[in-house]
């Protein structure tokens, strides 16, 4: 990645990492479910929300640091989990990793990593583990301990993939992980991978047969009772849901529509926000994902209650541009824009931002 082809923004990185993947790779990091209506609405909600500056204000210092789960970071802006980011460079997840602990924040590992936790827990960063409840309970308790040894701080229960959505990119070309990649976290102990199948995306068909459609707000519980790692639950777009998730013990909850890859047509997540914060208060930290490419997108989230958001599909366009430093340099993109729209909004702090500095129309 030379000077002179840099990108300047998160929108660039999109561009250019399709010169980077394999077409399989591609179609199955950037769609999303059936029409693709909720991928796009995810974007074109944060243009429906506009922010309302305040003037003269000494914005000369500014700072973007804050805490998630008691932890302090140098900024609002956490990496999502997301699965096989092998596709997008060899080093994958550990690339990750060390762009994460460079920036100070958090990265979030997936079930469905090609780099296991023991292998990521060498990189010293902030890290939770999301986790997929498999029907094989032996095998989602062993995850968690795993995770719990390697030292992740936190568990993210994903809740909003009882089966997985139809993205039909993938279906059409037969997704497979490429031979000589595997599920990092899974081979290991249980044997599984993502298997071809015919006419069919092989994701698809392993979620069919190896996970537990049959989750409920006990089943946290049941989490909490074999960890002791604080419960994020990811995947809520609705107040009630969130008091529940409450209710049953989660320390955070990630408003989420799965960046539009599970029920197309659900709301966009910035528009589930208010609702969600207005249910549960200050009781827990409340994150939000999908659709953010601006620093600006950032300050509507944060100022409609959002503790923090979580940054996805730049991440991996910045994978496959450049490794470790094609993500670091995404999630100062982003960290930089925040700044300068702190600045701009008259708001010097994380904590000045609250919901009179946005409408939406």
């Amino acid at each position: 990645m030379t000077a002179s082809i840099q990108p300047i923004n998160l929108f660039e990185y999109e561009t250019l990492a399709a010169q980077h993947l394999s077409q399989m790779a591609l179609d199955y990091y950037a769609s999303g479910a059936w029409d693709e209506i909720t991928l796009r609405d995810n974007r074109a909600a944060f243009e429906r929300y506009k922010l309302r500056p305040r003037m003269l204000v000494d914005v000369s210092q500014r700072d973007l640091s804050t805490t998630v789960l008691g932890r302090s970071l140098k900024m609002p802006i956490l990496v999502a989990p997301m699965a096989f980011q092998c596709l997008a460079h060899p080093e994958g997840e550990i690339a990750t990793a060390k762009a994460v602990r460079q920036l100070g924040t958090v990265m979030v590992l997936s079930t469905l990593a090609t780099k296991s936790v023991e292998e990521v827990a060498k990189i010293d960063c902030l890290r939770w583990f999301q986790l997929y409840v498999h029907r094989d309970r032996g095998l989602t308790k062993a995850l968690v301990e795993r995770a719990s040894q390697a030292g992740f701080q936190a568990l993210c229960l994903t809740v909003d993939a009882p089966v997985l959505g139809r993205r039909e990119k993938d279906r059409r070309n037969q997704f497979v992980l490429p031979s000589g990649m595997a599920l990092a976290n899974l081979v290991n102990i249980a044997d599984l991978e993502i298997s071809f199948k015919a006419g069919e995306s092989g994701l698809f068909t392993y979620f069919l047969e190896q996970l537990n459609p049959a989750l409920t707000w006990k089943d946290l519980e049941w989490l909490q009772s074999i960890s002791h790692l604080p419960l994020v639950v990811k995947g809520i777009l609705r107040g009630d849901d969130a008091v529940r998730a409450v209710e049953h013990g989660a320390k955070a909850v990630i408003v989420s529509n799965h960046g539009g890859r599970q029920l197309d047509g659900s709301i966009a997540s910035i528009d589930a926000l208010s609702e969600v914060v207005a249910a549960v208060g200050d009781k827990v930290d409340v994150l939000v994902d999908g659709g953010i490419r601006r620093g600006t997108d950032i300050i509507k989230a944060l100022a409609l209650g959002a503790k923090a958001v979580l940054l996805g599909r730049p991440v991996l366009w910045g994978l496959a541009v450049g490794g470790e430093a094609g993500v670091g340099h995404v999630l100062e993109l982003l960290r930089d824009e925040l700044d300068v729209a702190m600045a701009l909004s008259g708001c010097p702090k994380l904590q000045d931002l609250d919901p009179s500095l946005v409408v939406r129309l």
